[in-house]
């Protein structure tokens, strides 16, 4: 078969939620759809003829979460239920003269193989069964996109590829892309003839993501929900009419859709009122898509004592001060005005540091600039918060004139308490900054300075290497290292300033002990003390260890001064008085 083609005049109806609908079923709630297709195969079909009989003249095979089966090993299974779901989807469609889409739902996140790769091994078992068009949906990214649109290219040059990509109301994945700038990325792909969005979000905010692309010549599909879900009892439903949804889809045709159909929620009955308003009131021609209009003017960046100094070439400091574990304060507050008094430029403070519950760091941020007139740097991870949660904090913190921010995937929870406490991770810490860049573009008057961690003691520091240049290509603009506390990581710092473009602050932890020196060795992930200075503190009080840290840290400072842009000092158990000992000593050396 040819190359199909249609256009806002003459659109393509697709059908609706398959998933959903079996789920509805009696005795279904909670079975996986997908092997309905051997189970329950009169169900299916029953389901795709519903579908035609309300007008769709494309359908989906009922193969949409099968790519697990495949990432997990079973291919036999995974090919078996292929050819299954694709002989009911043929011989449904054969009566009314309408096309078979192979459904690919996006790739398990947790997947060992390169998703181009299991698409293709997908897409192989298709063209195996007779099914010779591929809907790729409900993307969070384009990840095996461009290989399977090229291998389709190679074996199958009639084969139609649709790209759909799943966005939320603001308009970006779950992987925090823009959905806008994938879609554009995609319709210039070789081999891909539609791309469009489906899922997340219902037919009103996918219209006005619709509105004002520029994607002449492409091919634009758009599948929305039924509107947003409810649980009743167990069971989630949705509550969008079909005489709505078949309004707003009229209008996403009219901003230039030509496919248009169906996802979570939709019925019969959606499509077959889509269906009747296309007979009745044909698509009017498109009109004239303009860009999303002159953006506000976006405020300069502000200026920072942190910024400034790194831009004039002057080393800067950032101390890092933990934030308290109760609701008092002042301890904290006093600590930060100690520190600011002393001469650090900004100081940074740590996201619930290894697992433990603590003061917000994006609130005391916001409280140190208002009340101290401090600069903040806090830190964000990605281990407790989902895409909603980080937004909503961005937003707060540049409200609040906080525009410096520490991105790191987070220490994990502590295992005694996995069980009770869950992680979140939505976000790696290189996807959380391309999702923060991309908010700077259009969210943001004021862009976040992105900054990043750099591990110097890892084992493998050629990974962290490559890590650290994929952050900077994700907006990363300086790093935090790891504390330089032996020669390897003095050795792993020269190289990363080879390396890397962004601003360096280097680590440096004073260890005030000789207990202290040994169980950060031991137990703290990330830092490395070399034998010779944990022999420095054997056998000596409190007041010796203090001024051992002293000539050490001050002694690390002079080493790596060098390589680095600036310096990056930690805070011994809330020791604030030795960390300002230490900035009197560095302007005393002359580092300052």
């Amino acid at each position: 078969m040819s190359k199909i083609a249609y256009t806002p005049e003459h659109p393509l109806l697709f059908d609706g939620a398959m998933g959903t609908l079996f789920a509805a079923l009696p005795g279904r709630a909670g079975e996986r759809c997908e092997g309905a297709s051997l189970t329950h195969p009169g169900e299916i079909s029953a389901i795709h003829r519903a579908y035609l009989e309300a007008g769709a003249r494309a359908i989906k095979t009922n193969t949409f979460g099968l790519g697990t089966e495949l990432a997990q090993g079973n291919e036999a299974l995974a090919g078996e239920l292929i050819a299954a779901a694709s002989r009911l989807a043929l011989e449904a469609a054969a009566p009314y003269g309408a096309l078979v889409f192979a459904d690919l739902g996006p790739v398990p996140q947790d997947r060992q193989e390169d998703a181009g790769e299991l698409y293709i091994r997908q897409a192989e078992h298709f063209l195996q069964a007779g099914v010779t068009h591929f809907l790729v949906e409900t993307l969070s990214s384009d990840d095996g996109v461009p290989e399977l649109a090229a291998w389709l290219e190679g074996h199958c040059p009639d084969a139609f590829l649709i790209a759909s990509f799943a966005v939320g109301p603001d308009g970006f994945t779950r992987e925090g892309l823009p959905g806008r700038a994938l879609l554009k990325r995609t319709a210039a792909l070789p081999g891909v003839d539609g791309v469009g969005f489906n899922c997340m979000s219902g037919p009103h905010h996918l219209l006005s993501l619709v509105r004002g692309l520029e994607l002449e010549g492409t091919v634009l599909s758009v599948m929305p929900n039924a509107g947003y879900p409810t649980v009743l009892g167990r069971r989630t439903a949705y509550q969008g009419t079909p005489d709505y949804f078949a309004q707003q889809m009229a209008q996403i045709l009219r901003a230039g859709a030509a496919i248009v159909g169906g996802c979570c929620g939709t019925t019969p009955e959606h499509i077959a009122r889509l269906a009747r308003l296309l007979r009745e009131e044909p698509a009017a021609p498109a009109a004239v898509v303009s860009g999303p209009g002159q953006a506000p003017a976006r405020a300069p960046a502000g200026t920072d004592r942190l910024w400034s100094k790194l831009e004039r070439g002057e080393k800067a400091v950032a101390v890092e001060l933990d934030p308290p574990a109760n609701d008092d304060i002042a301890p904290f507050l006093s600590g930060v005005g100690t520190l600011r008094d002393a001469g650090a430029d900004v100081i940074t403070i740590a996201d619930c540091p290894v697992g433990r519950p603590r003061a917000d760091s994006c609130l005391l941020a916001c409280k140190l600039k208002r009340e101290l007139g401090v600069e903040p740097l806090p830190h964000m991870t990605c281990r407790d918060r989902n895409l909603n949660a980080i937004k909503a904090l961005l937003l707060g913190l540049s409200m609040e004139d906080v525009h410096n921010v520490l991105l790191v995937t987070g220490d994990p929870v502590p295992s005694e308490s996995r069980d009770e406490v869950k992680s979140v991770f939505n976000f790696n810490s290189r996807k959380l900054a391309r999702y923060v860049s991309s908010l700077g573009e259009d969210t943001f008057s004021t862009p976040f300075r992105l900054f990043g961690a750099l591990n110097l003691n890892a084992r493998n520091f050629d990974v962290q290497l490559r890590l650290a240049r994929e952050k900077e290509d994700c907006g990363i603009r300086g790093f935090l290292t790891q504390p330089v506390l032996s020669r390897e990581a003095l050795d792993n710092l020269k190289r990363a300033r080879e390396v890397l473009k962004g601003r360096l602050l280097g680590g440096i932890f004073p260890v005030v002990s000789y207990r202290n020196a040994c169980f950060l060795n031991n137990e703290v992930a990330g830092i490395r003390v070399c034998e010779e200075i944990i022999r420095l503190y054997r056998d000596k009080s409190r007041e010796e260890g203090e001024e051992i840290a002293l000539t050490v840290s001050a002694a690390i400072a002079k080493e790596i001064a060098p390589f680095v842009d600036g310096f990056y000092l930690m805070t011994p158990f809330q020791r604030v008085g030795l960390i300002a000992r230490l900035l009197d000593r560095f302007r005393a050396d002359g580092l300052l």
